[in-house]
């Protein structure tokens, strides 16, 4: 990538008084991300329709500063950008309208894998937790699914742990930059999970990991992955802020059920009792509700009935080969695809004669 183009794309997320959706605003009224910060103040307030004042307050060439010493941090550390409109992006994060600009990366990066799931859980993991995470991650061996959590002390950690001991593709999504690990005691842990997985921050080296940062960390493993399992947890914490963002972005949120007098399982118990999240009590169970339950020799047949499809377009067809008849709509949340992009491979599978398509935008198998 050009350099001085990465420059810019840094440096659009380091805007003071700047979020996501004023950037995208942004980059959606001017003709290059380089007009944001090339351009005079009257010129970007005319095509912008923000004021004087608040272009100046966005403090352009500073920001233009500090994005030159990222991009040596990055060179120096072999740092990997992911910048919204590529390939190698989140594509299921794309979706979600508050998703970050820019994440940075390390490692494999197995981010769109055909199954990724989020397991979190609380910093006060009991045994009765570990041992539903040995179980569930123990089912996921050799299924080509991707866990994701957030490296925090507990329930993440051990996840995490697990996942590398069994060679499950693991990524961890930081709270601060990549000049650090928290919590410390995590930083051979976060060395291993490279080879098979990765990590993942919105944060510039120097963020600290202050509690404000998590909230931010929860919604990218919420939105990244197409469900949450909560492990354990209070009734107050970030395993449920990150259930509640995977709701709200249409996710599948499941939880392990606990004791009544246990504080660890207040939180799983109340997600169910208020029908926001489903009832696990095996990985069996929620394998076979993600329809992720495949034998051998099912996957010989699609590969026999299926054999020169891409791996979206075979995905789309197993949709349709498990539900008989899907909406497009639905069909673009399963996917993680934008309907513009779901339609030319929906009219390439039609011309092929895979699928038909009938009144009111749904599909079948043909």
């Amino acid at each position: 990538m050009n350099c001085n183009h990465l420059l810019y794309q840094i440096a659009l997320t380091l805007l003071h008084g700047v979020g996501p959706v004023k950037a995208k605003e942004l980059l959606l009224r001017t003709e290059s991300i380089e007009d944001i910060f090339v351009l005079s103040s009257a010129r970007l307030a005319k095509i912008s329709e923000l004021n004087r004042t608040q272009i100046d307050k966005m403090n352009r060439q500073n920001a233009l500063k500090m994005a030159s010493m990222v991009l040596d941090h990055m060179k120096k550390h072999k740092i990997q950008p992911l910048f919204s409109n590529q390939a190698e992006f989140p594509r299921r994060l794309k979706n979600c309208i508050d998703a970050p600009l820019l994440l940075y990366g390390k490692g494999e990066l197995p981010i769109n894998r055909p199954k990724l799931v989020a397991i979190v859980g609380t910093r006060n993991a009991t045994s009765y937790g570990k041992r539903l995470c040995d179980e569930i991650i123990a089912s996921f061996v050799d299924q080509n699914i991707v866990v994701v959590s957030g490296l925090a002390a507990g329930i993440d950690t051990h996840v995490h742990q697990r996942c590398v001991d069994l060679k499950v593709p693991t990524i961890g999504v930081l709270g601060h930059g990549f000049d650090r690990i928290y919590p410390a005691t995590n930083r051979q842990l976060a060395k291993n999970m490279l080879e098979k997985g990765g990590l993942l921050t919105e944060f510039i080296p120097g963020t600290t990991p202050d509690r404000e940062n998590f909230p931010k960390r929860n919604r990218i493993v919420a939105g990244m992955t197409d469900a949450t399992i909560v492990v354990e947890s209070k009734l107050k914490g970030g395993s449920l802020i990150t259930a509640g963002l995977a709701n709200d972005y249409n996710r599948d949120v499941f939880a392990y059920p606990g004791s009544i007098h246990k504080e660890t399982s207040q939180g799983c118990n109340r997600l169910i009792a208020d029908q926001k999240a489903h009832l696990l009590q095996s990985p069996d169970d929620f394998l076979t509700m993600m329809n992720w339950k495949e034998s051998e020799s099912k996957k010989d047949v699609q590969r026999q009935l299926f054999p020169n499809l891409t791996a979206i377009q075979t995905q789309i067809t197993m949709l349709l080969a498990e539900t008989q008849m899907l909406q497009i709509d639905m069909l673009s949340l399963k996917t993680s695809l934008p309907i513009s992009q779901l339609n030319i491979e929906l009219f390439q599978l039609e011309m092929n004669g895979v699928i038909q398509s009938l009144p009111g935008k749904k599909y079948c198998l043909a």
